[in-house]
Order: C-alpha cells, then sequence, then structure tokens
C-alpha cells in the first residue's frame, strides 16, 4: 500500500522591523519603479542582532507546534546558508531551544538556497518507509549583500518551519522529482565573507536554464504538461525571478489557463514581496503566500522549482488537501506582518552593522525591543546565548 506523505504544516516568522523599497530607492538616487516593478520588491525584513537563523526557525517553529507534536518528532533537519558554527549544526540548537526529544536526529544542510528542499524529500523518503514519523523541516536565512551593493536591494530573512508527516494536511507530495547540478559560481560565500559574492545577469540565466531543464525532465518521466497543473510555484530571491520563470512556459498553455497560472502567480509573490530574500525559505514562503491568497481545490497540483546557486535545481510536484488551511495559522502570520515597524534607511544601515563581533568576545543584546518569543541576548565563553519569553 502506497503511503500518502507530504507538509502536514507550516509556520512561518520574519523579525517585527522592515525598510520600505521607495525610502531605499531615494536613499540611493533610484528610481523606485526600479526596485517596485523591475525587481518586484515593496518591502524588505530587517534583521535585529536579537534574532539569527535559530531563533527565526524556533519562533516560525512555534506557531505550530504543541507539547503532543513534538514528542512525536523523530527528526530535525535545517536548511540554511548562514550557519552559525562551522562544526555544531542550528539543527542541535533549535532542537534544544524548542525542548524536543532527545532521541531526535539533528542535522543541516548547505546547498545555497537548495537546502531546505533536500529536507523536505529526505524528510519523505523518511516517511515513506516510517509512516509513523514526523519530520521537522526548516528553511532559515540572513540574505546579505552588503549596504550600497548591486544585491542591497534583494536582502530580507525569515524563516519557514514544514512538519512532513504521513496523510498530511496541507500538500502531498509526488514521488517524482526531476534535479540537475552544475558547478557554477554565480553565487557564493566564503567562510571569512558576511556577506555574499554574486554575478547577479548570470545567476539569473542560471536559474532560468536550470528551470527549463528540470521542468521537461519531469514531463519526460510523468507525462504531465501544463495543463495538468493549477499553479506554479517558484524560489523567490526577488519576485520578479519567478515572473520571468514562469513566462518561459506560459505559451504552452491555454489563454485561459494562462491567466490562472498567472493570477495563481500573484497570490503566491504577495508575502514575499513584502519580505525580501529567505533563501533556502524562499520557495515555501511562496508556496504558503499561494495558499493563503487564493482557494484551492482539494486534488489540484502545485508545481515547485527550488534553485541553489552554485548552482542545483529541482522540479516536484504536490496536490492540495481538503482542509488545507487548517495546517497554517493565517491570522498569526498577517498580524505578524503589520505588526511590524518601519525603519529609516539610516536605522537600516545602523541595524545592518550591529552583529556579534567575529572575535568571539563577549556580548550582551539589548532584547527589550524584541518581541518575539525566542531571540538572541548575546554570547559569553564564545557560546550563544538564547532565550524563550
Amino acid at each position: 500500500m502506497t503511503v500518502t506523505v507530504g507538509i502536514d504544516k507550516m509556520g512561518f516568522f520574519t523579525p517585527n522591523l522592515y525598510l520600505d523599497m521607495r525610502d531605499l530607492a531615494a536613499a540611493r538616487n533610484e528610481d523606485p519603479n526600479k526596485y517596485l516593478i523591475g525587481i518586484g520588491q515593496s518591502k524588505q525584513a530587517v534583521i535585529p542582532p536579537t534574532q539569527d537563523v535559530v531563533t527565526m526557525a524556533a519562533n516560525a517553529a512555534e506557531q505550530f507546534l504543541t507539547p503532543a507534536l513534538k514528542a512525536e518528532i523523530g527528526m530535525v533537519l535545517f536548511g540554511t546558508e548562514s550557519g552559525i558554527d562551522n562544526s555544531k549544526s542550528t539543527a542541535i540548537y533549535l532542537a534544544h531551544l524548542l525542548e524536543l526529544p532527545a532521541e531526535t536526529r539533528a542535522v543541516e544542510l548547505k546547498q545555497a538556497c537548495y537546502g531546505a528542499t533536500a529536507g523536505l524529500q529526505l524528510a519523505a523518503d523518511f516517511v515513506r518507509v516510517r509512516p509513523t514519523a514526523k519530520v521537522l523541516v526548516i528553511g532559515a536565512d540572513i540574505a546579505r549583500y552588503g549596504l550600497r551593493t548591486a544585491g542591497e536591494v534583494t536582502q530580507g530573512g525569515g524563516a519557514v518551519a514544514m512538519l512532513v508527516s504521513a496523510n498530511p494536511q496541507i500538500l502531498a507530495l509526488d514521488p517524482v522529482t526531476s534535479y540537475h547540478n552544475e558547478d557554477v559560481m554565480d553565487f557564493w560565500r566564503p567562510t571569512y565573507r558576511t556577506e555574499a559574492l554574486v554575478d547577479g545577469k548570470y545567476s539569473t540565466n542560471v536559474y532560468l536554464d536550470f528551470f527549463k531543464r528540470v521542468w521537461r525532465g519531469y514531463q519526460d518521466q510523468t507525462d504531465l504538461t501544463i495543463a495538468d497543473f493549477s499553479a506554479f510555484v517558484f524560489h523567490l530571491p526577488f519576485t520578479k525571478m519567478g515572473r520571468k520563470g514562469l513566462r518561459q512556459i506560459l505559451p504552452s498553455a491555454t489563454e485561459p489557463h494562462q491567466a490562472e497560472l498567472t493570477a495563481a502567480f500573484e497570490a503566491s509573490q504577495a508575502d514575499n514581496r513584502n519580505v525580501g530574500n529567505l533563501y533556502t525559505g524562499a520557495l515555501y514562503l511562496s508556496l504558503l503566500s499561494l495558499l493563503r491568497h487564493q482557494t484551492m481545490a482539494a486534488g489540484e497540483r502545485i508545481g515547485l522549482f527550488s534553485y541553489g546557486s552554485g548552482a542545483e535545481g529541482e522540479f516536484f510536484s504536490g496536490t492540495v488537501q481538503a482542509g488545507y488551511q487548517q495546517g497554517f495559522d493565517s491570522t498569526a502570520i498577517d498580524q505578524l506582518l503589520d505588526r511590524r515597524q518601519r525603519v529609516t534607511v539610516a536605522e537600516y544601515e545602523d541595524i545592518f552593522m550591529q552583529r556579534l563581533s567575529g572575535d568571539g568576545s563577549d556580548a550582551h543584546l539589548a532584547v527589550g525591543n524584541d518581541p518575539a518569543e525566542y531571540r538572541l541576548t548575546g554570547r559569553q565563553g564564545e557560546q550563544r546565548l538564547y532565550q524563550k519569553r
């Protein structure tokens, strides 16, 4: 008997500060439409020093985790390219913060923005052979390119948490996937750098080429066509990137279907537009945005394109489940986004520089202005200190 496996629950977190792209455009002497339309971003999350990928992941997972669910989790797979230790995994820190069972596997996964998809696929395979298992999959990152750089407008940060189980409540994953990798230098961050290096135009071209390749490979394996899909969601380092991807395949759909797929894309990019780049979490925020902003019918198929620079891409799919809206707290996410505080460009620049120093010295962070449940309070004896309210 085939076991249905997929995403049972989802949570999302981003900190309580944001930068308006109009303000950034004015400060950088740019036409606002270059950012609002050309890049497709309206707001960008600003990450205070009291938040890192561990605290953001914990805050995202807390949206759906109950004591009973925590006791059932057997594995944590944490996709990130913003790790805090070259040896100890973010997943170990997270498992401790969430008070998960000690009998829990906890591993960090890295391949640029693809890491969470690797976690999702490994989790699905794990549950297919252990139908009673539950796996917590995380995509959490802080996108940093530097002040006054070409990539500055595509910064951001946050976390998406997913619970993978049998008989999922949100999305049942199809077993067939198509993936491809090449050793290319479109984006990378050496261990000695805190900001990424990127060749923007080259990276966009690689992204689009990978999408065409894995979409074609998926069709060859399944005999499915664009007509079998109600929506496509994309990795969105900025929303215009996914729009370009969708436009590559739209001509193969009928005109009415093109309109439906375009409307679904608009829903899928709504939240990303107001948060910015989540790296590993970007695709899954797009999926969550689609499910939050467009009504879907049970059995409708969604295509997902994951891309991680360097580079690895994968196309896979899943079918929407009845009652999928019960798998996430849309009201809590709306409140999270609506209650954020707008910062000035000067404040954003100051916060951008407020990181724990690279020399390992002790530090105490003022957490009073951070309303999140989980926070980073500082460092002592070269160990990070975390706090739950």
